[in-house]
C-alpha cells in the first residue's frame, strides 16, 4: 500500500473526526440527496426564463449525513445553488448503494484515497477501510500525526509531547481499520513510535483490535519492542519475524506470545546469521510462547533443544513444521531418552547441513508421523560427516517415520548433490507412498534396472518428479526400456519428470511399444532435457504408451538450470524437436478420434 502522500498534506488535514455513520444511514442519504437533486434540475428547467434565479429559488438543501455529534445546519450559503443544479450532478443509483462504493474505492489508486474520502462522508469510511487494511510499513501511523510531535535529539527521532485525548481518537480511527502490517526494513521512526505507544492511555489491544497479519522484517530493539506490544493482539493469525538480533525486551515481549495472541495459527520465526549463542538464548522464550499457541497450525522455527522440541510434539492442531536443523550444533542430547516424537503431522520439512546432527535428532524420536516429509541440504558440504554417511542418514529416516502414514516424499531443491537410486531403499518400508519428488540439484545417475528396482517398492506412485534437469554427460539415464517398466510396477501413475534416453531405440516396436502396457490416466509428463534425435519416432512410443496424453509438459525449459553441459544452440535444437513431438501427438489424437467417431 502507498504511504499518504506529502504533498496533498496528512490525512488529518483533510478529514475531520466526527464520528461515522452505518451504512445504511449512508444509504438512506445517498438516496434522498439524489431525489432532491433531480427535483432541484427540473425547478431549474421551469426557471429559465427567470433573471435573478436566487431571488426566486426554491431549492431543497441537501441533508447532512446523520452522526451522533451534534452538527450545525446548513446555512444557505452552504446549500448547492441552482447554478449547480444540472443533470450531471444526479446521483447514478449505482451510488446509493454501500456495497458499490466500496468495490468503486478497491479500484481507486491508494494516492488518490485520502482525496476520495474527504469529498463526502458517504465515501470517507470505505475509502479509509481500504487505504488502511494493509501497511506495508508503519511509516503512514508517523505521517498521520501533527509534525510538531517528533524532533531530532542527538542524531535521532525523538517525541517532543504526547498525544492529547482528541489526537489519540484519530489515530484509532485509523489504527483500527489495519490488518496486516508489513514492515521489511530498518525505520527510524519506529524508536519515536514506540515512545508513543507506552503512553497509550488505553489498554494496548484497543489500538489494532482488527489485526491479523503481521510481518517484522526489521529491528529486534527495546523500540520494536514496545510497538509490536500494541500489535500483538488477540485477532492475530499470522507472524512473520526475521531478525538479526534481538534484546531482552524484544525477548520478553516474545514470550508472551502465548497469552498475547492465543489464537495464532501460522508462526515463523527465523534469525539468520546469528550465532548459536544468540539461539541458546532466545530458544527458551520461543519456546514457552510456542507452547501456549494450541491452536497453532503451521510453525517454521529452529531446532529448541530438548525442551523446546517436546513442546512442538504435543502442539494440538499443528499440522504444518518447517525445522531448521542447521543450528543443530546448539542442540545437545542431555539424555538418552526418546521423545514420542510427531503425530498427526501433513507435513515435516526439515532443513539440514549437518548429517550427524540431523540423524542424532532423528534418533531422538520415537516416530515421526507426518504424511509429508521434505529434507533440504544446506550450506557449503552438507553431506560430508566423519560418522554419517547419507546412505545411513536415510536409513534412520526410514526407521523412524511412520511407514502406514507416510504418503509424500521430497528432495527438495538443495547443494548440488551426485549420488546413486540406492540411498532411498530403506524407505520402500513406506509401501502407501504416492509421491516422490526430487528437484533437479540432485542428480541421480541410474540405467533401467536401477531405476526399476527404485521404484518397485512404491506399487501406489501417482506422482513421479525425478530428477528435472540432469548433465548429460556425466550421469546415466533411463531408456524407454525403463519407462515401460515403470508402467507397469506403478499402474496408477499421473504425473511423470523424467530425463529419458529417447534416443536408443533398440528393441522399440514403434506399432505396440509397450506390447499392450500402457498408462490412460496420466494427465503430466515432463521430459525436461531427455536426448532425442527423431520427433516422430518419439511421438509414436509416446502415443502408444500414453494414449490420452495431450502434449508433452515444455515449460519447465524456461527455469534450465546453467551448469547443463549442452551449448545454448543445442539446447534450442533440442527444444525445437520436442515441439515437433507436441505437433505429431495433436495430430495422432485428430485422427484418433475421427476414428473413433466413424
Amino acid at each position: 500500500m502507498a504511504d499518504v502522500p506529502d504533498d496533498g498534506g496528512s490525512i488529518v488535514d483533510q478529514i475531520n473526526d466526527s464520528e461515522e455513520t452505518s451504512p445504511d444511514e449512508s444509504n438512506a442519504v445517498a438516496r434522498e440527496n439524489a431525489l432532491r437533486v433531480e427535483r432541484n434540475r427540473r425547478r431549474t428547467e421551469r426557471r429559465a426564463d427567470v433573471v435573478d434565479l436566487a431571488a426566486v429559488s426554491d431549492d431543497e438543501p441537501l441533508i447532512e449525513v446523520p452522526s451522533r455529534t451534534t452538527s450545525p445546519v446548513p446555512s444557505p450559503s452552504e446549500t448547492p445553488s441552482s447554478d449547480d443544479s444540472s443533470p450531471s450532478l444526479a446521483m447514478h443509483p449505482a451510488l446509493q448503494n454501500f456495497d458499490i462504493i466500496c468495490t468503486i474505492c478497491v479500484y481507486v489508486h491508494h494516492r488518490s484515497l485520502p482525496a476520495l474520502a474527504s469529498t463526502c462522508r458517504i465515501f470517507e469510511r470505505p475509502a479509509l477501510d481500504v487505504l488502511w487494511r494493509n501497511l506495508q510499513s508503519v511509516e503512514p501511523l508517523v505521517k498521520c500525526l501533527p509534525s510538531d510531535l517528533f524532533g531530532v535529539e542527538q542524531g535521532r527521532m525523538a517525541l517532543l509531547k504526547p498525544l492529547d485525548a482528541k489526537m489519540w481518537g484519530i489515530l484509532r480511527k485509523y489504527t483500527s481499520r489495519v490488518y496486516s502490517i508489513a514492515q521489511s526494513d530498518r525505520l527510524a521512526a519506529i524508536e519515536p513510535l514506540g515512545s508513543l505507544m507506552l503512553s497509550c492511555p488505553s489498554a494496548p489491544a484497543s489500538m489494532f483490535p482488527n489485526l491479523r497479519r503481521l510481518k517484522w522484517h526489521a529491528d529486534g530493539t527495546h523500540c520494536a519492542a514496545e510497538f509490536l506490544r500494541m500489535a500483538f493482539v488477540p485477532t492475530l493469525l499470522e507472524l512473520n519475524i526475521q531478525i538479526s538480533s534481538a534484546s531482552s525486551i524484544f525477548l520478553s515481549v516474545l514470550s508472551s506470545l502465548g497469552t498475547l495472541c492465543p489464537h495464532l495459527q501460522t508462526m515463523n520465526m527465523l534469525f539468520p546469521s546469528t550465532t548459536n549463542d544468540l539461539l541458546r538464548k532466545t530458544s527458551p522464550f520461543i519456546a514457552q510462547s510456542v507452547s501456549q499457541l494450541h491452536h497453532l497450525e503451521g510453525l517454521f522455527v529452529w531446532d529448541l533443544g530438548n525442551q523446546g522440541n517436546e513442546h512442538l510434539m504435543r502442539l494440538p492442531a499443528l499440522q504444518t513444521l518447517w525445522l531448521d536443523l542447521k543450528t543443530s550444533s546448539a542442540w545437545e542430547r542431555q539424555s538418552l531418552l526418546r521423545f514420542p516424537g510427531f503425530h498427526d503431522l501433513d507435513c515435516l520439512i526439515l532443513f539440514i547441513d549437518n548429517l550427524k546432527h540431523a540423524s542424532d535428532f532423528l534418533r531422538s524420536l520415537q516416530v515421526i508421523g507426518s504424511e509429508s516429509i521434505g529434507i533440504r541440504f544446506t550450506g557449503a558440504r552438507p553431506l560430508t560427516s566423519p560418522s554419517t554417511t547419507l546412505s545411513q542418514f536415510f536409513v534412520i529416516l526410514g526407521e523412524t517415520c511412520d511407514h502406514d502414514t507416510l504418503t509424500s516424499f521430497s528432495l527438495l531443491e538443495s547443494t548440488k548433490v551426485s549420488t546413486k537410486p540406492d540411498i532411498l531403499t530403506p524407505l520402500h518400508t513406506c509401501c502407501n507412498l504416492t509421491e516422490l519428488l526430487i528437484e533437479h540439484s540432485w542428480n541421480i545417475s541410474m540405467a533401467d534396472e536401477e531405476f526399476c528396482q527404485l521404484v518397485r517398492g512404491w506399487p501406489k506412485l501417482q506422482v513421479l518428479n525425478i530428477s528435472r534437469f540432469v548433465a548429460i554427460n556425466d550421469t546415466t539415464i533411463p531408456t524407454f526400456h525403463g519407462l515401460i517398466s515403470l508402467l507397469q510396477l506403478c499402474p496408477a501413475l499421473t504425473s511423470l519428470t523424467l530425463v529419458l534416453d529417447t534416443t536408443k531405440l533398440d528393441g522399440i516396436d514403434l506399432k505396440t511399444p509397450g506390447d499392450g502396457t500402457c498408462n490412460k490416466h496420466l494427465k503430466k509428463l515432463v521430459l525436461t532435457n531427455s536426448p532425442i534425435d527423431f520427433p516422430l519416432n518419439v511421438a509414436l512410443i509416446l502415443s502408444g504408451l500414453f494414449p490420452n496424453l495431450p502434449e508433452v509438459d515444455l515449460g519447465c525449459w524456461d527455469s534450465a538450470p546453467k551448469y547443463l553441459s549442452l551449448p545454448q544452440k543445442q539446447l534450442a535444437m533440442q527444444l525445437e524437436r520436442w515441439e515437433a513431438v507436441n505437433l505429431f501427438l495433436l495430430g495422432f489424437a485428430v485422427v484418433r478420434k475421427r476414428c473413433t467417431v466413424t
